[in-house]
């Protein structure tokens, strides 16, 4: 208690008589949340915080080693197939707080995806549909392009040279496969410069089978866990399908 009543002592002295104190705190104490923003309405509401709270939601929703993938060069991701790059992107927590989140809102979400004719597309049309929910039917949108800005964009620019993601996206959205309904997806290309996957369940356990099929470079990727992230060229080189789930 003494110490520091001088040092306060001093540094009243000290800036009255006009001169310079430095300070260094080489601890972390922790941080203040923002709760003026937080939203109530749905289940994980901690997923809307991106923006107000980035650093816990990075803590909760990033996966732990995405930081060691930032100082490698291209030759040292992990490469199943030509130009098609995994790494690690999401925590086990995001997946199953997406995943719940969808399950928890009344109704069945993904009714009516599925389907050729598709009204929540701007030209009405999808030529390759799939069961899934657009990020833009949970006011997910802009939360998701701040990922793919401040999280995906930087790991594209190591493993595509070239080229910088300028933070705008297609199309988002989480696909759900399942016996009694979609189980597989047709060969296509995909409407991008390029494209990411991750997948959100674990394989051997939630389901088996599945996985991308490359068919140009004769590749199967099934070996994907909970987070893990596949980027891979869109429009061109890399025309792919979904195999079947059992």
């Amino acid at each position: 208690i003494c110490q520091t009543f001088k040092d306060k002592t001093k540094a009243v002295v000290s800036t009255q008589s006009t001169g310079f104190m430095y300070m260094v705190n080489t601890q972390y104490h922790g941080h203040l949340k923002r709760m003026e923003n937080y939203t109530t309405t749905n289940t994980h509401n901690d997923l809307w915080q991106i923006f107000t709270n980035p650093t816990d939601w990075k803590l909760n929703y990033i996966h732990p080693r995405y930081d060691l993938y930032l100082t490698k060069m291209r030759h040292q991701f992990p490469q199943p197939c030509p130009d098609v790059y995994h790494f690690p992107l999401l925590s086990k927590k995001f997946s199953w707080h997406i995943i719940h989140e969808l399950e928890s809102i009344p109704g069945d979400i993904f009714a009516g995806s599925g389907q050729n004719q598709d009204t929540r597309l701007a030209g009405g049309y999808e030529n390759v549909p799939t069961v899934d929910v657009h990020f833009t039917q949970i006011n997910f949108q802009q939360e998701w392009l701040k990922v793919l800005r401040d999280f995906v964009g930087p790991i594209q620019q190591r493993v595509f040279e070239g080229y910088k993601f300028h933070g705008s996206a297609y199309l988002s959205f989480v696909v759900k496969y399942h016996e009694a309904g979609q189980r597989k997806l047709v060969p296509h290309h995909a409407h991008s410069t390029f494209t990411t996957n991750t997948a959100l369940n674990r394989q051997n356990i939630d389901y088996e089978g599945g996985g991308s099929y490359f068919i140009r470079q004769k590749c199967l990727v099934r070996d994907v866990d909970i987070g893990w992230t596949l980027m891979h060229p869109g429009k061109l080189t890399h025309y792919h399908e979904g195999k079947e789930i059992t």
